[in-house]
């Protein structure tokens, strides 16, 4: 049944995409309070009440007259709840995260005037929200749990605990979360959840037909803007930038300031080659929504362009806007180790994935940068492990892809190497500016493999083995590619036969002496800016590559 194929979903997140807008979850009931707004702010507290992203007019509306009313009357826990959750939800439309400790004193008032155990669930969902914008997952998963307890029918708990387990990298548990919220709510925003769930587990096609419907079913033009977005990044990640700039244009119609949909062009023009548009539209929205993780996008895109001089401007701004970020509370480690593993110190980088996955924080997209900092700390070993749990969980990932082929080429796997830098290129070959033409330049330094396959296959010469001695041929496995079978191994799995959870468990041992709990790992030194060092060509001895079919 599909409800039962959704139970063990891999929700995860891009990291390029971190909040959803719509983070005003409020339990059912607040809006008819004594005190209701009227208006515009009325607007945004309907939406709120839907999961639905609100007119940003209509949210400024909404916090104005929240910030009257707890003036006038300071033992409101409604008002302060609706307060709370509204400055998260502007923060992750504008990027001012010196909103968040102020949300967390609205939430923290509304708990103090009404607490959680007489049924202040809005409070405890804002903070749980408000958790997973700064990127505590372990403390969005408490507040979700708790909110689950206090009111187990009301559907404002599991998008916090969706998002939480997703970044803990418990994916069974946001796969049950999400079934709940589908029992319980129904409309664009759970199909825009549901079309994230079949893109991460590999079903593209589904993934976009969800997203489809969810934009044919918007019912305002900034919630069509949301799915229209939604459209964008499912397209550009298929390798499809020409549909994902339809997708996202369409997207900035319905809503000028959508900013995350602006990003989302600029990627899709870089893709498309038409880089001085790309630059243009990087610099808006680092502007109007600055975000360490643009900022690295943008300084990679000049630095392809050999433009030194904007590059180093913007890795610059990648410290510190992260600097600002986590004065306020939010967890910026992710796309730091990103930043230096491919343009500072990978070593540093190395360590600050250490203390996420002590943390918990153990999702696809901190097994990859662990994976991809051990690498360029010259520990390739060690980040195989983590790479190929990256890759094993379903998500279609060009990154993912290119970085396991990479860690491969290094360690003389060289058709395991070529599989999955091939792999990469098939998904999207616009993937990255700098590391598309990267993995390019990899599969021409390898060149073609040796021709006739492989020269030993059995372990003795040719000429030992006589007729009728042959070894039998392995039988084939069962198919893996029905989405019906929800346990099979992925795709890009590296022909090891494991399931995604017999993979997941080799970066758990690796966490203790492989990078992730070491106490100290082994410094490589400091690399240079370029992402990829140069390898030497194996030759022609190279081995022939495992006959694996690409990505459908």
């Amino acid at each position: 049944m599909r409800r039962e194929t959704l139970k063990n979903a891999a929700v995860s997140t891009l990291v390029g995409a971190t909040l959803v807008t719509g983070v005003v979850l409020l339990a059912p009931g607040w809006g008819e309070r004594d005190g209701a707004p009227a208006g515009p702010a009325a607007r945004a507290l309907a939406a709120a009440g839907a999961g639905a992203p609100a007119a940003p007019a209509d949210l400024k509306a909404l916090i104005g007259d929240r910030e009257d009313r707890v003036r006038a009357r300071p033992d409101d826990a409604g008002a302060w709840a609706v307060l709370g959750a509204a400055y998260v939800e502007r923060a992750a439309r504008t990027g001012d995260f010196a909103l968040y400790p102020k949300a967390d004193r609205a939430l923290r008032r509304s708990l103090a005037v009404r607490p959680a155990r007489e049924g202040n669930v809005g409070a405890v969902v804002g903070l749980g929200a408000l958790a997973n914008a700064r990127h505590d997952w372990a403390a969005g998963r408490s507040w979700g749990e708790q909110a689950r307890k206090l009111d187990p029918t009301s559907w404002a708990a599991y998008p916090v605990l969706v998002d939480a387990c997703n970044g803990l990298g418990d994916h069974g548990a946001a796969g049950k979360a999400m079934d709940t919220l589908q029992e319980l709510a129904s409309g664009p925003q759970v199909k825009g959840r549901e079309a994230l769930i079949y893109r991460d587990k590999g079903w593209r096609e589904d993934a976009a037909a969800l997203a489809y419907d969810a934009a044919l079913t918007s019912s305002t033009r900034w919630e069509k803007a949301a799915a229209l977005g939604r459209q964008g990044e499912l397209a550009w990640e298929r390798g499809e930038a020409a549909e994902a700039l339809e997708h996202h244009e369409a997207a900035l119609k319905e809503d000028p300031e959508a900013r995350r949909a602006l990003a989302g062009r600029a990627r899709a023009l870089a893709a498309l080659g038409r880089t001085g548009e790309a630059q243009r539209d990087w610099r808006t929205v680092l502007e109007e929504l600055p975000l360490a993780e643009y900022a690295l996008e943008a300084g990679e895109l000049d630095d392809a362009l050999g433009l030194d001089g904007d590059a180093g401007v913007r890795y610059a701004q990648v410290r510190t806007l992260a600097a600002k970020a986590r004065e306020h509370g939010v967890d910026q480690d992710l796309v730091l180790a990103r930043y230096e593993a491919d343009h500072g110190d990978p070593a540093a980088a190395v360590r600050r994935l250490q203390g996420e996955w002590r943390q918990g924080h153990r999702s696809v997209h901190v097994a990859d940068a662990m994976g991809w900092a051990l690498y360029r700390a010259g520990r390739a070993e060690e980040a195989l492990p983590f790479a190929k749990l990256a890759t094993g969980q379903g998500l279609r990932s060009a990154l993912f892809s290119y970085h396991r082929g990479e860690i491969e080429r290094e360690l003389g796997s060289y058709g395991a190497a070529r599989r999955h830098l091939e792999e990469a290129l098939r998904t999207n070959p616009g993937f990255s500016p700098l590391l598309a033409p990267a993995a390019r330049e990899a599969l021409d330094d390898m060149g073609e493999p040796a021709p006739g396959g492989p020269a030993n296959l059995w372990g003795d010469g040719p000429d030992e083995i006589t007729r009728g001695d042959e070894p039998e041929p392995a039988k084939p496995k069962p198919s893996e590619t029905k989405p019906a079978e929800a346990g099979a191994g992925k795709a890009g799995d590296g022909g090891t036969g494991a399931s995604p959870a017999a993979t997941a468990a080799a970066p758990a041992s690796a966490a203790t002496g492989a990078g992730a709990g070491a106490a100290s790992p082994s410094a490589g030194g400091t690399t240079a800016a370029r992402a990829t060092p140069p390898r030497s060509a194996p030759g022609a001895a190279s081995p022939s590559p495992a006959g694996s079919t690409g990505p459908r």
